[in-house]
């Protein structure tokens, strides 16, 4: 006697689970954002008393007045308050970094107009690897749920594409930090999702934003004279900065062509 077994599928279930998971890992998100926020809102609060007219320029500055109105407050209160300071901008440029909000090129600028060069270029590249992997830690605990459930053809192709690069992922991280191909933020939330492992993304983040930061940080050595964000480019730092990104694929370009000589 033969016993036939068939085989149960519930897609309804599954796609419940799915859905339960997504909900899940929204609110994760919406719970990090609300604690991130009121660190933020922790660290302002406990700034010393402000004057009434100083008061409107403590924001997060999205334009190069605003940097240049906070830059000379914060100015003439670094002196007595050397620390809360140091801790309002470090804590501000990770809550800019985690989120994908704009602005942390100020941030950057700011920083060069407030404290020694050195200084400012660890606490920006410290920032900027702490806060693009916290970002790239929520875009892998959302995004890639989405991308995996509505484009599943697009995520296994371009994972694909990771794997095959995949011993020459903090190159290719290194160049892309350190040109304009693609913005920031686009880069620390479309990494998780194509499958790129974090190590290298931290790494290639940290060492890889210090050429386009020291141009920010030395620029903001004269945040007086600044009239926007693109004075604190020249066409120098520019190919600087692209002989950079070239250097950093040298590597790459060597290891193919020596495995081409012994195939």
């Amino acid at each position: 006697m033969t016993i036939k077994t068939t085989k149960l599928s519930r897609p309804d279930s599954i796609d419940f689970a799915v859905g339960m998971s997504t909900r899940r890992a929204i609110l994760t998100v919406g719970v990090i954002f609300l604690g991130s926020l009121t660190a933020l809102c922790y660290v302002y609060t406990n700034f010393p008393e402000l004057k009434e007219h100083e008061k409107k320029h403590i924001k997060l500055p999205f334009n190069i007045e605003d940097a240049q109105n906070l830059g000379r407050l914060l100015e003439s209160y670094k002196d007595l308050y050397y620390l809360e300071v140091l801790a309002g901008l470090f804590v501000t440029y990770i809550f800019l970094q985690t989120f994908a909000i704009p602005g942390s090129i100020f941030l950057s600028i700011l920083s060069g107009f407030l404290f020694p060069f050195y200084l400012a270029l660890l606490m920006v590249c410290t920032c900027s690897a702490i806060g693009a992997s916290l970002c790239y830690l929520l875009s892998s605990l959302l995004g890639r749920k989405l991308l995996f459930k509505y484009f599943p053809d697009k995520a296994t192709q371009w994972s694909q594409t990771v794997i095959k690069h995949k011993d020459n992922l903090l190159n290719y991280m290194l160049f892309l930090r350190m040109t304009p191909l693609l913005p920031n933020w686009f880069i620390n939330l479309a990494s998780p999702v194509i499958g790129v492992p974090m190590i290298p993304f931290t790494i290639g983040t940290f060492f890889g934003v210090a050429p386009p930061s020291f141009v920010a940080i030395q620029a903001g050595q004269t945040l007086n004279k600044l009239t926007s964000s693109s004075d604190a480019w020249s066409w120098s730092s520019v190919i600087i900065l692209l002989i950079f990104a070239l250097l950093s694929l040298v590597p790459v370009l060597f290891k193919k062509n020596l495995q081409k000589k012994f195939d």
